[in-house]
């Protein structure tokens, strides 16, 4: 039963201790401790324990502190094991464990558990230690295993601080490329249907797609050109034209490993147009690596409409040059909003 008598015995733990520190301060000034208990609304035994906490230790015997069990106390698994444990999540999938699966869950976290120290939790139990270490559920990025983590260091490191280097000493400009295309049978994001009956939505039977290849810049600036044949040497060559002929100053483009970018034709064109562009090349399999992609995936997501594409235009393709392809100068405000946070968040890691 608690010693507070009247209304103190309700007041918070911060209360509490500052009626604490007040009556010792009365019991020092001078104060009968008979005073003291009717002036503070408390008991004797109060005062006299409060009086002897403070001779013992002075203030800090007063102070508030943490109620309940301390963190640590009576938990099964010992500081040594749960770092295992916690290491082990962080470092492995569970497939390299002797589990199934490559994604964690409590589950699977808890046999694992029971793997190495025989010791049985509920899933409940085995979120509370994860919270206490510090981990959350998170959908996870994925990463090519064909990835060579040696040259994405290199990149990260060594490749991209050079580029960005000789790009400010030539006051010229840095973009990421990349190429996209989307077909008119896509269908991208979620509606609301009842449980048990996928919903329904009706899209054109004739099947065509749109390509467009774009780049974005450190500052959040994006430039993209539409077209309708498949992306190659020749398409590559046209993007560098205008993105060239929209700059006065020397532009440093960095793209994927596309056999495209790499063709002879490409070489070719670059050679001749040495002093106002430059070509580099992202390590293989790190689309993590261009901010673009993101771009890219944000454009399929924001793609459901109102009303849906329809049937292919019965019009030929506007030629090179028209106002379709010539879309390399543009930026839509939404883009812009996308690409910049796309860029600027990329560019921050580094």
């Amino acid at each position: 039963m608690s010693d507070l008598v009247g209304d103190a015995r309700h007041l918070s733990p911060s209360a509490q201790e500052a009626l604490r520190l007040r009556a010792v301060a009365a019991l020092v000034a001078g104060r009968d401790r008979e005073e003291v208990a009717a002036v503070f609304g408390v008991s004797l035994k109060a005062v006299d324990i409060w009086w002897a906490k403070w001779q013992a230790g002075g203030r800090e015997a007063l102070v508030m502190r943490p109620r309940g069990k301390p963190v640590g106390v009576h938990q099964v698994l010992g500081e040594a094991e749960q770092a295992a444990v916690r290491q082990a999540v962080l470092d492995h999938i569970p497939s390299d464990l002797g589990l199934s699966g490559q994604l964690w869950t409590r589950g699977q976290i808890g046999e694992l558990i029971f793997k190495l120290y025989r010791v049985r939790f509920t899933e409940p139990g085995v979120g509370k230690y994860l919270k206490r270490w510090g981990l959350t559920f998170q959908r996870p990025d994925k990463r090519a295993v064909e990835q060579d983590p040696e040259a994405v260091r290199v990149w990260h490191e060594e490749t991209w601080p050079a580029i960005r280097a000789k790009a400010r000493a030539e006051n010229a400009e840095v973009l990421f490329g990349d190429q996209v295309g989307v077909r008119s049978d896509q269908v991208t994001g979620r509606t609301w249907g009842a449980k048990g009956a996928t919903p329904i939505v009706r899209r054109t039977g004739n099947r065509f797609s749109v390509n467009a290849m774009s780049a974005i810049s450190t500052r959040g600036r994006m430039h993209f050109m539409v077209f309708t044949e498949s992306f190659n040497a020749k398409v590559m060559c046209r993007f560098l034209a205008r993105i060239v002929g929209h700059f006065d100053h020397k532009v440093h483009l960095i793209v994927d490993r596309h056999s495209a970018h790499r063709s002879k034709t490409v070489q070719a064109w670059l050679a001749g147009h040495q002093d106002q562009t430059e070509l580099h090349f992202l390590p293989s399999y790190s689309p993590e690596l261009n901010p673009d992609e993101l771009v890219n995936a944000d454009l399929k997501r924001s793609l459901p409409t109102p009303t849906g594409p329809g049937t292919r235009p019965n019009s030929p393709p506007k030629p090179a040059g028209s106002s379709t392809d010539a879309s390399v100068n543009h930026t839509s405000s939404a883009a812009t909003s996308a690409a910049h946070t796309s860029a600027t968040s990329w560019t921050r890691t580094l």
